[in-house]
């Protein structure tokens, strides 16, 4: 099987799959209004440990430019609408997304 994620920006969850089995759901924060999270088919295309500033722990790049899932320093804004279009999550919870998926695992953003 190939691990994918999907990211549900409606209900703040991202779901990390085995082909069409659940492993893990992760409660997120995402875009703003103003600066709304894109939806569509990515790919993580980067990893890195400790980017420092608002991105907590971990960074992973996704294909669409200067966008990814981070960690936080500030998390109190998971579960809202707070970001510049990333995908935010708790510290211990994107450590343990990236210890789990590779460069090049498919990411699927939904409403």
């Amino acid at each position: 099987m190939v691990k994918w994620i999907n990211v549900s920006t409606s209900r703040h969850q991202l779901k990390l799959f085995d082909g069409s089995e659940l492993i893990k759901t992760y409660p997120i924060a995402v875009g703003k209004m103003v600066t709304p999270t894109p939806f569509g088919s990515y790919k993580i295309i980067n990893k890195q440990p400790n980017p420092g500033g608002p991105y907590g722990a971990f960074w992973m790049g996704l294909s669409k430019p200067h966008y990814g899932i981070h960690g936080t320093n500030d998390p109190s804004s998971i579960g809202k609408d707070v970001s510049l279009g990333c995908i935010r999550m708790f510290n211990h919870d994107v450590l343990d997304l990236s210890s789990r998926v590779p460069i090049g695992t498919d990411v699927v953003i939904r409403k």
